[in-house]
């Protein structure tokens, strides 16, 4: 079995490993595999990296061959005469850190005298030491055993020649920065530091402001955008009506390879374990299993005997799976760039993908943010009723049954008692049972299910109240505006249209007078005109939402330097 999936070098091109200026070996195992062409982001990084006298940061979305991108030339330039460690690349999982273990040491299996080592947490330390002590010239590792290992003095990194950030956005959202840091100074001022993410974050930015030298930054398609082979679709509902939408969605796609995203540990124990109740492959992955119990997990869903893996974001960062066919978001994350990773991890190997989205009436505005912010185009979908599923799943079901495989030397000893037991059936009474003892479970399940879709007419309809806002927006456009900060977010349960009923009802100003609305989860920005920007201001002394003192504050940063932030800007 291939162990690198297609999208890995698969692209018409005239390019080809030949001519990037890799070392013999190193192109004889990339065509051992039955790969020719490098993807976009090899062909600019790796004749880049390869010079070895450039920081580098590369901006690609997951899943796009950034593992190849540094590893040919990292392996290239490592002196195979020297038993000590000259390379270390830092990503943020486990199984992160044994994917890219496996691809470098397929990538260099024609070489001799290399030694790669992952060094990762939740193993056995000792029987890392014991490795080290083998003296390996690539370290793969998770900054925290990292971390641990150079406290121990068993890892010097005084002589390392190249660093690698891989996931780097991930690292930093699983609370890495200060490991990275620390590892980071460890290291000599002459090493080069190459960078790699999907995102670039302030602290990420920040790395790169610190510790890369000038770096060469190449870039392949947009930042923070979903892959453009990723179908994005929306399904409105009640709330009480989401794991039942869930079910619905899942029966319907009966090929279905899939993350079902929730936001809390609990809620995702919780779907998960009602999903097995009811007859699914599930299981669920998140930060209160150990080790052990993540490990047998990831082992039965990359074999796919688990079909739906409902994860939180933290568990499921620097997941790398291929084939997922879908990624449905149980309850939307709070930041574009979570749901860019969540979406991320299907589309990969060169294939489609589709990322489904359930929300409720209240979450419009939100899938209008994502698609403004992500730069994508949602799909409004009806949930299936049951008629549908039904048939979907028989169709299924007749072309599993038209392509299976027949063994025919392994079942010849069973056949004999078979066809005495069916032999008083004729043909078209042996289709109707066999269909039915596959099948009858979905009939009656579905016999007297209701429609559980809200009417919203069409998108337009639906997003009518977003339409009003933006011709609000844009009435604002040609005139001088004040930018507030305001101590309320989406996690106070308020909304768009709350806030400019607030500010109206405090200030006494017409909406009209309300420009650009950003919600954030604990914080909000609001502008308005700057001749009531006074008024608005003065109103505010003595106000409160829902018995809670709420307070703004005049955002001093020009409007063109704007963006979307997790903390506060200046203010006053």
């Amino acid at each position: 079995m291939n162990p690198f999936p297609a999208y890995f070098f698969e692209r018409k091109t005239s390019m080809s490993f030949k001519t990037l200026g890799l070392r013999a070996e190193l192109v004889k195992a990339v065509e051992a595999l039955g790969f020719q062409t490098p993807m976009p982001i090899q062909e600019k990084a790796i004749p880049v990296l390869l010079s070895g006298e450039k920081d580098f940061v590369g901006l690609a979305q997951t899943g796009t061959g950034k593992t190849g991108a540094y590893g040919l030339p990292l392996i290239q330039q490592i002196d195979l005469t020297l038993s000590r460690p000259q390379g270390i690349v830092i990503c943020p999982t486990r199984e992160l850190c044994l994917q890219i273990t496996d691809d470098l040491k397929n990538f260099s299996k024609y070489l001799k005298g290399i030694h790669i080592l992952a060094v990762y947490g939740g193993a056995s330390i000792s029987d890392q030491i014991r490795q080290i002590k083998n003296r390996p010239q690539i370290i793969v590792a998770t900054p925290g055993r990292l971390l641990d290992l150079i406290n121990r003095k068993v890892v010097n990194l005084s002589e390392i020649l190249y660093a690698i950030l891989d996931e780097a956005d991930e690292m930093l959202n699983m609370g890495f920065q200060e490991d990275i840091d620390l590892i980071l100074e460890k290291m000599p001022k002459h090493k080069k530091v190459w960078l790699f993410s999907a995102t670039m974050p302030k602290g990420v930015a920040a790395i790169a402001r610190n510790y890369l030298n000038n770096p060469v930054e190449v870039t392949v398609g947009s930042l923070n955008c979903s892959p453009k082979n990723i179908v994005h679709n929306c399904y409105v509902l009640h709330e009480k009506h989401r794991y039942q939408g869930l079910k619905r969605i899942i029966d319907f796609t009966p090929e279905i390879f899939g993350l079902v995203f929730c936001r809390t540990r609990k809620e995702t124990q919780t779907i998960a374990e009602a999903l097995m109740q009811d007859g699914y492959q599930a299981e669920a992955i998140h930060g209160d299993l150990s080790q052990a119990q993540r490990d047998y997990v990831m082992q039965r869903f990359r074999q796919k005997t688990i079909q739906i893996l409902v994860a939180t974001d933290v568990a499921a960062r620097g997941l790398d799976v291929d084939d997922i066919t879908h990624v449905i978001h149980y309850n939307l994350p709070d930041e574009t760039e979570a749901y860019t990773h969540r979406s991320g991890r299907t589309a990969r190997a060169g294939k489609s993908g589709v990322s489904i989205a359930l929300i409720n009436t209240k979450q419009m505005r939100r899938i209008r943010e994502l698609e403004k912010r992500g730069k994508i185009q949602f799909e409004f979908c009806k949930i299936p009723d049951g008629r549908a599923i039904c048939e979907k799943q028989l169709f299924g079901l007749v072309d599993k049954i038209v392509h299976t495989d027949v063994n025919r030397k392994e079942i010849a000893d069973y056949l004999p008692a078979v066809y005495d037991a069916l032999d008083n059936f004729d043909k078209d009474e042996l289709i109707k049972r066999f269909v039915s003892a596959e099948f009858n479970r979905f009939i009656e399940y579905y016999r007297h299910t209701d429609d559980i879709n809200v009417n919203i007419g069409s998108k337009k309809a639906a997003v009518s109240k977003t339409v009003k806002t933006a011709k609000r927006k844009d009435r604002l456009k040609e005139k001088k505006t004040q930018r507030f900060l305001i101590n309320v977010g989406r996690l106070d349960k308020i909304n768009e249209g709350a806030i400019v009923r607030f500010v109206c009802d405090n200030s006494g100003i017409r909406s009209s007078m309300i420009g650009e609305i950003d919600l954030d989860s604990e914080f909000s920005f609001f502008e308005v005109e700057k001749s009531v920007a006074g008024r608005v201001r003065d109103s505010f002394n003595n106000a409160r939402l829902d018995g809670r003192p709420v307070q703004i504050r005049r955002v001093l940063e020009k409007k063109n330097q704007r963006k979307r932030k997790r903390s506060a800007p200046s203010a006053q």
